[in-house]
């Protein structure tokens, strides 16, 4: 379905029970809503209702030119937003890799909004302000970042060669042309590395404590994502917390691991 919000169209894929609890899900890079299709027929069978968001530069009606448009508050904004026009009052929140910053800074703003939290992969902001200072390891992890904030030679190096490097970037999710073929159409890929282009440190610093009952599910084989950085996460979360590591899974963790990230989704959601 398409729902217009704050002068967008996003695509959102919807299933469940109609009189089931919402659950928001939100997608990480370069990947789309399709990453959920393996985890929602678990949450759909306990009687979950699902959003999957296509989120601002992925959803085609939702893709403005500003670099600036793609700031986290926006991204934040854009989640409330359709949750407004989907009338849906408060949800469990599930987010991966970009994902999880939106799902970070929605549950720390608005946690009358939030249920219950997952984040999957990537931990609270302050958590990786704290590997990148401190963990030498974390910021060679980290320095693909670089790459992706410079324009125009991001998309040449990843595209090249029918995007050969996305395609290797992306080893692990199966059915790598579902994802890599979207990247393909004009302005996505620039639309996409536009969140790594309005990312700023005050953006970051300013996603607060978390309040609301958290899960954060963290693999061993993130290549993006180390242990100093999981481990830090904790001390960001006031409300119940659970950490969940799953072992040989990569940084594709709703692609390769559904069932188990399922479960840890269910049992947050108390199901």
């Amino acid at each position: 379905m398409r729902v217009d919000a704050r002068g967008l169209t996003f695509e959102v894929r919807t299933g469940g029970p109609e009189g089931g609890e919402a659950v928001l899900l939100l997608h990480g890079f370069p990947q789309h809503a399709g990453e959920w299709d393996e985890v929602t027929p678990a949450l759909h069978a306990a009687g979950l209702r699902t959003y999957a968001l296509d989120q601002r530069g992925y959803s085609p009606g939702a893709r403005p030119a500003d670099v600036a448009a793609y700031r986290i508050p926006e991204l934040v904004a854009d989640a409330a937003a359709v949750l407004d026009a989907l009338g849906v009052t408060t949800a469990h929140l599930v987010g991966h890799d970009w994902g999880a910053i939106v799902a970070w800074g929605l549950a720390a703003a608005h946690p009358e909004r939030v249920r219950t939290l997952t984040a999957v992969s990537v931990p609270h902001p302050a958590a990786m302000g704290h590997a990148l200072a401190t963990d030498p390891r974390q910021k060679a992890r980290s320095s693909y970042i670089a790459l992706f904030r410079k324009p125009g030679k991001a998309e040449k190096v990843l595209l090249a060669f029918r995007a050969a490097t996305l395609r290797r970037m992306l080893a692990g999710v199966g059915d790598v042309d579902r994802y890599a073929d979207p990247m393909r159409e004009p302005g996505a890929l620039t639309a996409a590395l536009n969140w790594y282009r309005a990312m700023t440190g005050a953006d970051m610093k300013a996603v607060g404590p978390v309040g609301v009952p958290t899960t954060f599910v963290w693999s061993d084989r993130d290549v993006a994502i180390g242990r100093t950085a999981a481990d830090a996460c904790a001390a960001h979360v006031t409300g119940d917390y659970r950490f969940v590591v799953l072992p040989g899974v990569t940084h594709w963790i709703p692609d390769e691991a559904p069932g188990p990230l399922a479960a840890a989704i269910l049992a947050r959601a108390g199901r």
